[in-house]
């Protein structure tokens, strides 16, 4: 198994995939992209850190180290958009979340390099998911995939205003039984956090390509805005996209502010094993 690829299996019936929380670029782009902060921008930052109890449940974590502006293994591999008529990001990004561009002139990746890359990264860690989603499918019978990510909660360019605490994504409704969702949204309510569903994400190309609740896969995502979890940087006083910066961003890892979004995401993760055995 490459090293970049990371696997802790469980028997319970869940998965969880953490595909956004890599922070590694390709040697020769250290010297291609605009600056490596730029490129580690738009990271979800420390998911695998809020999501480390998982293996004590019996959860199965997939994850890349590898930066999503390497190759963004939440993308449709054909190019097509997520989200039409809406500002997203491709396959391999070449602008961040904000829009400024993540290369040097002439340094964006060509069609043969993004396929290259496809072929390095991208097809190993969906072949590592479906391997994990067989595995325990003919175990339980039903598994749940657990998407997990973070996001900064002001992106004016994604989205308008502050983006909601928890936003879960389920293809709108089509990639999981509705007593899931209901359940991820009732742990939700009860925490005071606030929380939309199938909002602004709905889900991105894994749960929509994975979620297929009549073979028995149940996928659903969770994007958490960032402030959940560490002080954003003028969070008291949102203003743009600009306040952050290469002095302030990511925020340090903020074990106690954390502490009410990991007992929530305990609980959430606990739900999605035991409906999983319900379905």
């Amino acid at each position: 198994m490459p090293s970049w690829l990371q696997i802790e299996r469980g028997e319970a019936s869940l998965v969880v995939s953490i595909p956004h929380a890599g922070q590694d670029l390709l040697p020769e782009m250290e010297r291609q992209v605009a600056s490596p902060w730029l490129a580690r921008k738009d990271t979800d930052w420390y998911v695998d850190q809020l999501y480390d109890f998982a293996p004590s449940l019996g959860a199965t974590v997939v994850r890349t180290t590898m930066s999503r502006t390497v190759i963004d293994v939440n993308r449709d591999p054909s190019g097509k958009s997520l989200y039409a008529g809406q500002v997203t990001t491709e396959l391999c990004p070449t602008t961040t979340f904000d829009g400024e561009p993540l290369y040097r002139a002439g340094n964006s990746p060509s069609t043969t390099e993004i396929s290259r890359r496809r072929r390095a990264f991208f097809d190993p860690y969906h072949a590592a998911l479906s391997k994990e989603l067989e595995r325990l499918k003919s175990q339980h019978g039903k598994v749940v995939l657990f998407e997990a990510h973070s996001i900064r909660s002001l992106i004016p360019r994604l989205f308008e205003g502050v983006l909601p605490d928890f936003n879960i994504g389920t293809n709108s409704g089509e990639s999981c039984d509705s007593a899931l969702t209901a359940s991820v949204e009732a742990i939700c309510d009860a925490t005071g956090f606030t929380r939309v569903s199938n909002g602004r994400f709905k889900g991105g190309w894994t749960t929509r390509h994975y979620g297929k609740p009549q073979e028995g896969v149940h996928a659903i995502q969770l994007e958490l805005a960032c402030r959940c979890y560490l002080h954003e940087p003028n969070e008291d006083r949102w203003a743009s996209a600009t306040q952050y910066n290469r002095d302030n961003w990511p925020s340090p890892y903020d074990e106690a502010h954390a502490t009410l979004v990991r007992e929530a995401l305990y609980r959430i993760l606990r739900a999605c094993i035991r409906i999983a055995s319900t379905l």
